[in-house]
């Protein structure tokens, strides 16, 4: 008798070994990190072996797991292709998205892999820059669409998540217990600076800027040595950094909106689809 492959656990599988783990694959999903261990423990169960072993140093696939791995992204492949090509328009040419850095590998990530599986004749350039910045290119037409990272009492935008700006430290770091307290921040353009700075003022609390620049990689290189503390969004926060417990010290900080914009007038079709992918998988 026929035995039938669950696509949804090869998709969940998949994102693990992209990922390289059961949680930053809970994030490319946009699920529960319980859910996805669930997935993965049924196509264990359904072929009867392990196909991941967990230690210290992440995850590491199996023989049979290595094995499958291959197979299970051409399965993929196929399955997308199969809805694509069925009952939709073609689409074809360049689709511009622009998001800040720290955006890149929890919201970009999954939405490449998605959409050239879906339409392999559509380029998606990434476009980096602040969130001020890249709706000034979004005005002018230089991009197409944006995803940017907004205060919570911005009005305009099509909100795909809300979540609290948080401090965030190496795993089992002291750089939080330095007076003055050592910062990592975006620049001048960075929306979550005015706003750890304004709480540190409220709190008395003396700080003192490490880092102090655009790019995502930079900001994160002092934290994960332990040199100082940064505020992020939950999402975007490294495997090798952790969100730092209220009971630390630092001040409460407030929620921020993740934000999707399409021109006012004129998106391409392709772009329009670009963002029904967006909501399917970060929408909610």
């Amino acid at each position: 008798m026929p035995r039938n492959l669950d696509i949804v656990l090869l998709r969940a599988f998949d994102a693990v070994v992209a990922a390289g783990g059961i949680t930053a694959a809970a994030r490319l999903l946009n699920l529960t990190q319980a859910a996805v261990s669930l997935q993965l423990k049924r196509l264990e169960d359904s072929f009867g072996c392990r196909l991941v072993e967990r230690g210290r140093a992440g995850i590491h696939l199996t023989p049979q797991g290595e094995r499958l791995i291959g197979q299970a992204r051409q399965l993929l492949r196929q399955n997308d292709q199969v809805w694509a090509a069925i009952g939709r328009p073609a689409f074809a040419g360049e689709v511009r998205l622009g998001m800040p850095s720290d955006l890149v590998r929890p919201f970009g990530t999954p939405i490449l892999r998605r959409f050239d599986r879906a339409w392999p004749q559509v380029r998606v350039v990434i476009v980096c820059d602040s969130s001020g910045r890249l709706l000034e290119q979004l005005d002018r037409g230089e991009i197409d669409l944006a995803i940017v990272v907004q205060s919570a009492d911005t009005t305009g935008g099509e909100t795909l998540r809300v979540e609290p700006l948080s401090w965030v430290g190496a795993r089992n770091g002291t750089a939080h217990l330095r007076e003055p307290l050592p910062l990592s921040t975006g620049d001048d353009t960075c929306p979550h600076r005015p706003v750890a700075l304004k709480a540190l003022a409220a709190a008395g609390r003396d700080w003192r800027c490490v880092c102090e620049v655009a790019s995502f990689e930079a900001i994160c290189a002092p934290v994960e040595a332990d040199i100082a503390v940064s505020p992020m969004l939950p999402s975007t926060v490294p495997e090798s950094l952790a969100i730092l417990k209220e009971s630390i010290g630092l001040p409460p900080l407030t929620d921020f909106l993740i934000n999707l914009y399409l021109p006012r007038a004129g998106a391409s079709d392709a772009a329009l689809e670009l963002a029904r992918n967006i909501r399917e998988l970060h929408g909610g």
